[in-house]
Formats: structure tokens, sequence, C-alpha cells
């Protein structure tokens, strides 16, 4: 039996001064929870202030600021260096732990990552989250790498689908042993980077369908928001853990589809940059200097007009509970 006496909650923040307090306040009503790091990413608000200001005086609340801002890679790397508790849990700055998350996810030992399902909810209904939130069965299952990284191929028409929005507890000895971290040049996709080398380094990654993590959806949301850079360095991750080996032929063969996907969505951005800063003949020469990128142009272009012909209703995330929340995971048959 390894150690799970304690889970150190990490909460990377950038201008967060509006909702870090309810998303620490969350963090520490959990008895499992022996440590909370909040690292503030170079904020020009109060984020700091305002976190000292939720501690419950238990002497489990640090708070560490950074003077500019490094991105959530690094303040999580930092705070995971900082922090002893034998279990790790991040927390958006902006979301928030519904009430008892962890006994369901704690009850067996026999992951070195734990999920939980994750309900999206509106930033005018978080008040009465808890009172919606949808009683599901754990339902446990475990995830291969070939399933994990299939999961984050984006779906036309649902938005916030991908599995790589779930939160899991992560082993601190299994990272430890590892050398596993967040790689800091990356603001988009860090963590699914993570999961997959975890996986492919023989990581058991279990996930529970009971819902335990309340991610508020805001349009101003820093998580909602991505540079073109940012899509090419998820796609070079890819290429990265292409280049390790190690890797089965059915998991090369998933990776390799989603470093396309990944490339699609970026060679899409980059035209539509070029399109912005030279017009829309700047924007063809650079198509005609890049060949090979125009079909995933052309279907990129293609799919952003007729989405709406194809989803009059809007894009939806995967599925809908009785309450009304939004959830990540399939409602299971015979809930």
């Amino acid at each position: 039996m390894q150690d799970t006496s304690g889970i150190c909650t990490i909460i990377a923040a950038k201008n967060a001064a509006d909702t870090i307090k309810a998303a620490i306040i969350s963090a520490l009503a959990e008895t499992e929870v022996s440590e909370v790091v909040v690292v503030d990413d170079g904020s020009s608000d109060q984020t700091a202030d305002v976190a000292r200001s939720a501690d419950d005086g238990s002497g489990r609340l640090t708070v560490v600021k950074f003077d500019q801002n490094r991105g959530p890679s690094a303040a999580r790397n930092h705070a995971i260096s900082i922090s002893r508790a034998p279990l790790i849990a991040i927390l958006d700055a902006d979301d928030f732990f519904f009430p008892g998350r962890f006994a369901p996810m704690l009850a067996q030992d026999d992951w070195d990552f734990v999920a939980d399902n994750i309900a999206f909810v509106d930033a005018n209904e978080v008040g009465r989250a808890a009172t919606l939130r949808d009683r599901f069965p754990p339902k446990p299952v475990f995830l291969d790498l070939k399933g994990f990284v299939d999961g984050n191929i984006s779906k036309p028409g649902v938005r916030r689908g991908e599995i790589g929005f779930l939160k899991p507890v992560m082993r601190r000895s299994f990272m430890k042993k590892h050398g596993l971290r967040y790689r800091e040049e990356m603001r988009l996709g860090e963590d699914y980077e993570l999961y997959v080398r975890a996986l492919a380094r023989g990581g058991r990654y279990k996930v529970i369908h009971s819902c335990g993590y309340g991610a508020v959806v805001r349009g101003n949301s820093l998580s909602g928001s991505h540079k073109t850079v940012d899509l090419l360095r998820l796609y070079e991750a890819d290429c990265a853990i292409l280049a390790e080996g190690g890797l089965n032929a059915e998991d090369i063969a998933a990776v390799k589809r989603h470093a396309a996907h990944i490339k699609d969505k970026y060679e899409l951005r980059h035209f539509l940059d070029v399109k912005r800063e030279k017009g829309m003949a700047g924007a063809l020469a650079h198509v005609a200097g890049r060949p090979l990128a125009a079909p995933g142009i052309a279907a990129g272009i293609f799919r952003d007009k007729t989405e709406r012909l194809r989803n009059p209703g809007g894009v939806e995330v995967a599925t809908r509970g009785a309450g009304g929340l939004r959830y990540l995971l399939p409602v299971p048959t015979d809930a």
C-alpha cells in the first residue's frame, strides 16, 4: 500500500483576483488536502493578496508570487518542487472542488493517476452547482495511451470534449521515478503532453465517472484562448514523443493522428494570421508556398463556415445530466 496520506492542491493563477478565493476555499475544505500551493504567475491585479486572505489558519496554504509571467507549466513545476505531499492535484484558479471530491478517488490504491468526471458550470450557476450535480456511480475504467490520445482529438460540434481536460490526482513517487514535469515552453496542451509521457512509461491512469471537479465556463477564461505558436508547440511535443521511441505500433499511430490534427489547426490559424496582416492576396501566396498544408486549411475553413448549419443550437460539451449541468464523460447508462 502506497502513501496516500495527503494531497497537495496546486493553483497556478494569473489575474485571478475575482475567483482565486473561492478556488482556495474549496480546496481547504477537503480533509484529504494537506497543502494548497498558489503560484501567482506575474499578475497585475491583487491575486496574491486575495489568495492570502483565504487562509483558514490551518497552516496548509502557501502563496508564491512570480515577478514576471512564466506560464502555467513553470508555475506548476515550481509548486511541485516546494511541496511535499505524496499526491498532487491541479486546480485552475477559476474552478472549484465539489465537497467530498477525493473520497471516491482514493477508495482504491490501484493507480498512478486517478481522475473523476468534470462538470462544466456556467459562471452564473456556481452558487447552486452543488445542488445541480448528478450523483453518478464510479464505474472505473483505465485509460491506455492510444485511448487517451484518441480522446484528445476534438470532435466536430463538441466543445470541451477532450479527455485532456480531466484533472487527475497524480502520485508524486511515480512522477519522481520517471522525471516527469510539465514542459515549460508549452501554454496549451501541457497536461496532455505530461499524461502521454506518463502512460508511455507504464503509468496506470484510472478514471471514475463520479463528479468532483467544477470547471467554470466564462467568456474571458484564459484557458479558452491561445496563440498560434501554442498550437505549434503542441505539435512539436507530439513529434518529440514519437522521437523518444518505445511506443508500440498502435500508440505511434494514435500520436501521429493527434499530431496531424493539431498541425491542421496550426496551419489554419497561421493562414488566418497572414490574412489579417497581409490581406487575402498575401494569404493565398502563403498557401501557395505550403501546398501540403492547403487541404487542412481548406477543410478547416469549410468546417468553420458550415458549423452553424450543422449545429444550429451551437457546440456543446459531451453530455448533459439530469440536473442540467454538462459533463465531460458520458453519463453511465444505468445512472
